[in-house]
């Protein structure tokens, strides 16, 4: 479908979704699920071999405690068979929780292992003692987990090195851009060294006032940032201290972020944007890194893959009900089953979304002599009894069915089942520039506004909701928007 840029000047355009952007160095957004599902998978079995062999050599000196001359082997494992499935599972979800299977950089150490072990022995405790176990000694459980992280700590240590080597030897490198005047610059590469936990850096240059002075290949100033993240293959911006004007930085950040791009600051950097800052643990100088406002990459693919498997199941069992809303509109009123509505979705970018008719075919031409009593504030046109709206139409907006069709939508890829509502033309004429961040990903069928209100708030407020959207996104907060709206729109609260 052909599709036009919205009427009005717009933010440079973005590559897409910023939640689709690749995962650092890891090539196409498929690579890279694949890689983090072998990567998890992989500590998977490392953290189940070191609990087997920490809770197994645990047995093991218990039974040379008592001393016994004869160890019996076949006994002592049917005694750790018992406990191992539920520890097992309880250790993988608080490894989950505490972030240890998460990116290399993020990833914890020797010391968040022993902690999350110790509540995973806590737990084992209370589980004994409600199951009435017999423990023979207390001393077992404290040993467990003393053995069981030396045992997964060396055995994530050694895959460490050795996914470390098979990464420098594929050339898979981090491509960085340093930003700052050339002091600082020439300080903060001589510390950050050739590599990061594992990952060989690519320097392409630096960015600053001038080039004099510069160690490193001169872009350009700041304002040639967007021209340097367009015209590169850019990972990382690490942003060294300079007297940046706070307007300039974030605005730096922000293109960043549109383009995929992460943003790490020194720590001697202006503290700008602290509510989003996640330290990064590294060899030479510790980074800050400025959190894009969703996650990218792997959890991406996981929401396309859960858009277009329940659009296709919403089309195929919902084939009846559709031909009988689309019997019911024909014969109620003149003009088309489906309505096609211009909408400004993703990068401020026109597409025609579909709905259920619910008006009138004249519905449009009619809109200007109702302004005056639009009930509405802000960019947003609405009205609790429209004249324009047939019988038909009152019943599909009371359950929100008019918008069903919007699953064609989302299989074309132009919308998503959850995201910021795409305004009709006339009200993103309205919007203000603080406004617009709303359009960085796909819009939705349903999202936090449809749970909090939906027609009932302040057009501020529900922007409001949509970047708290952008900024705390995850799969689990699509799904818990969509199981939500379902008792929302079954209460029929806001709609009309």
């Amino acid at each position: 479908m052909a599709t036009e840029r919205a009427p009005r000047d717009a933010a440079p355009r973005a590559a897409g979704d910023i939640r689709s952007a690749r995962p650092l160095v890891l090539g196409s957004p498929l690579t890279a699920f694949v890689r983090r599902v072998l990567s998890i998978l992989s500590l998977i079995v490392l953290d189940l071999c070191g609990l087997v062999l920490g809770l197994y050599a645990a047995f093991v000196l218990r039974s040379f405690y008592y001393g016994n001359d004869e160890i019996l082997w076949g006994a002592l494992w049917r005694a750790e068979s018992e406990w191992l499935p539920f520890l097992a599972l309880v250790m993988l979800l608080v490894f989950w929780r505490a972030g240890l299977y998460t990116e290399r950089e993020r990833r914890g150490g020797g010391g968040r292992i022993l902690g999350s072990l110790i509540l995973v022995g806590v737990v084992g405790v209370v589980y004994g003692v409600g199951t009435n176990r017999e423990f023979g000694t207390y001393g077992l459980a404290p040993t467990a987990i003393v053995l069981s992280a030396i045992f997964i700590g060396l055995l994530r240590a050694s895959y460490d090195v050795v996914t470390g080597d098979l990464l420098r030897m594929a050339g898979v490198r981090r491509r960085a851009v340093l930003v700052g005047d050339p002091d600082r610059i020439g300080h903060l590469r001589r510390i950050l060294g050739e590599a990061r936990s594992g990952i060989q850096y690519d320097f392409v240059g630096a960015v600053g006032p001038s080039d004099a002075g510069m160690e490193l290949r001169y872009l350009g100033q700041v304002g040639d940032v967007p021209r340097i993240v367009a015209e590169m293959e850019v990972d990382e911006l690490i942003v060294a201290e300079a007297d940046f004007d706070d307007r300039v930085l974030l605005d730096l950040v922000d293109l960043a972020h549109r383009r995929g791009v992460r943003v790490r600051l020194a720590p001697t950097t202006t503290e700008l944007l602290t509510q989003r800052v996640d330290y990064i643990a590294g060899q030479g100088v510790p980074l800050f890194e400025l959190r894009p406002p969703a996650f990218v990459g792997t959890d991406w693919i996981v929401k396309r893959a859960f858009d277009l498997f329940v659009s296709a199941l919403i089309v195929v069992v919902g084939l009846p009900l559709w031909l009988a809303i689309a019997a019911a509109i024909k014969l109620t009123s003149r003009g088309p089953v489906l309505f096609r509505d211009r909408r400004v979705g993703l990068n401020e970018i026109e597409f025609e979304m579909l709905k259920f008719r619910t008006m009138r075919a004249d519905a449009a031409e009619l809109q200007p002599e109702l302004e005056a009593e639009n009930e509405a504030k802000g960019a947003l046109f609405k009205l609790r009894a429209d004249p324009r709206v047939t019988r038909v139409g009152t019943a599909l907006r009371r359950l929100s069915l008019d918008e069903v069709p919007q699953v064609l939508n989302v299989l074309r890829g132009e919308m998503s089942l959850v995201g910021p509502r795409p305004l009709p033309i006339r009200d993103y004429r309205l919007l203000e520039d603080w406004h617009r961040k709303r359009y960085l990903v796909l819009p939705g069928m349903t999202g936090l506004w449809q749970i909090a209100g939906r027609s009932d708030l302040d057009f501020d407020d529900l922007v409001r909701l949509d970047f708290y959207y952008l900024e705390n996104w995850s799969i689990w907060l699509d799904v818990s928007i969509l199981l939500r709206t379902i008792p929302a729109v079954l209460a029929g609260k806001g709609a009309y």
